[in-house]
């Protein structure tokens, strides 16, 4: 009988070897199915975290758009508010300017009134003279009106208000608004009511008022005042003569200048123009001013400005204008700046056989 081969690998050995081979890929398998599962939950938790990132995003977007839809309406609402702060100014400012001239204006109505004020008590003043001199024939002599001056004065001047016919010639140029040039540019800029309130001109207004007093009652006049021109002041009365004792006449005269405001430069041409168109001729003229002229009949094209010379050579003008057998009475009011006018006006009043008078400031 033959004997049996001894074999290394046997049976036996290869079922261990078997086992074995199968417990490590058993491990293995175990092993990597652990790790798949725990790769499954880290995936899971990072999908979470990354979901959780996205919304987060998706709100921030969100938050984003608020923000930018607010800024945009900030930016507007900015854009009105300064709008808004810029009218706003410019309303404030239109108030302040509306309160000044509210302020002016209540100033000069103010001093308005109390001109009226005291020209109403003037008045009673003199109508308590009137009602007093009615009761006396003897009282009223010769006048047609009365006018007491500050402490009852008379002066003596000289200047004779007689005469058939009677013109007066009242200067109503920017210069009777004060006796400085200054004062004269700073009125210019004044209110109509404060102009009338001038010291100079309510001088004058009140020179003519003596005047008109002292004329006779049998005679005719007629009063222009003139600036750059030259007018009456009763309207419609140009070229005809008025009557002294009829009342309306006179009082409209007066009240006509105490309206007049005082603008613009002096034509002496003009109202000698004016004044040569009466008929029949005045025989007595009284001259209100406070200088030489400063323009002629009309404007001058070129030159705008005129220094004494000019000025003397436009009065030697008016003056070859004037009748030369009338007398001129010239009331020469105090303006500074015009050396030449005194002596220019004497010589003209001596010629024609008129007096000069440069009034003091309480006159009359």
């Amino acid at each position: 009988m033959a004997r049996r081969k001894t074999e290394v690998f046997s049976m036996s050995f290869l079922d261990c070897i078997t086992c074995a081979f199968g417990s490590v890929v058993l491990v293995y398998v175990l092993i990597n199915a652990q790790g798949g599962l725990r790769r499954s939950a880290e995936t899971k938790s990072l999908h979470a975290e990354v979901d959780k990132l996205e919304q987060q995003v998706l709100e921030g977007y969100q938050h984003l758009v608020a923000v930018r839809n607010s800024i945009q309406q900030t930016d507007a609402e900015r854009v009105r508010t300064e709008g808004m702060g810029e009218r706003v100014l410019e309303l404030t400012r239109k108030t302040q300017e509306e309160l000044a001239d509210a302020d002016k204006a209540t100033l000069s109505r103010r001093e308005a009134i109390e001109q009226l004020k005291a020209d109403l008590k003037s008045l009673d003043e003199g109508t308590r003279r009137l009602e007093g001199a009615s009761k006396s024939t003897e009282a009223t002599g010769t006048r047609v009106r009365g006018f007491t001056g500050q402490g009852d004065r008379q002066y003596l001047t000289g200047l004779k208000v007689g005469g058939k016919h009677i013109a007066l010639l009242v200067d109503a140029s920017a210069s009777m608004l004060d006796e400085t040039v200054v004062n004269v540019l700073r009125m210019r800029n004044m209110s109509d009511a404060r102009k009338l309130l001038s010291e100079k001109w309510r001088r004058t207004t009140s020179t003519v008022d003596w005047l008109a007093a002292q004329l006779p009652m049998e005679s005719e006049f007629q009063m222009f005042a003139f600036n750059t021109q030259a007018w009456p002041l009763v309207e419609g009365s140009a070229q005809r003569w008025l009557k002294v004792n009829d009342p309306n006449a006179l009082t409209d005269a007066l009240s006509a200048l105490h309206k007049t405001v005082p603008k613009e430069g002096t034509s002496l041409e003009n109202v000698f123009i004016a004044m040569n168109a009466l008929n029949p001729k005045p025989d007595n003229v009284i001259l209100i001013t406070d200088g030489l002229p400063t323009q002629g009949a009309s404007a001058p094209l070129l030159k705008k400005t005129v220094d004494g010379e000019d000025r003397l050579k436009l009065f030697e003008r008016a003056v070859a204008k004037y009748p030369r057998d009338v007398p001129m009475n010239v009331i020469l009011m105090p303006m500074e700046g015009d050396p030449s006018a005194p002596s220019a006006f004497w010589l003209a009043s001596r010629r024609t056989g008129g007096s000069f008078l440069s009034p003091a400031k309480d006159w009359p």
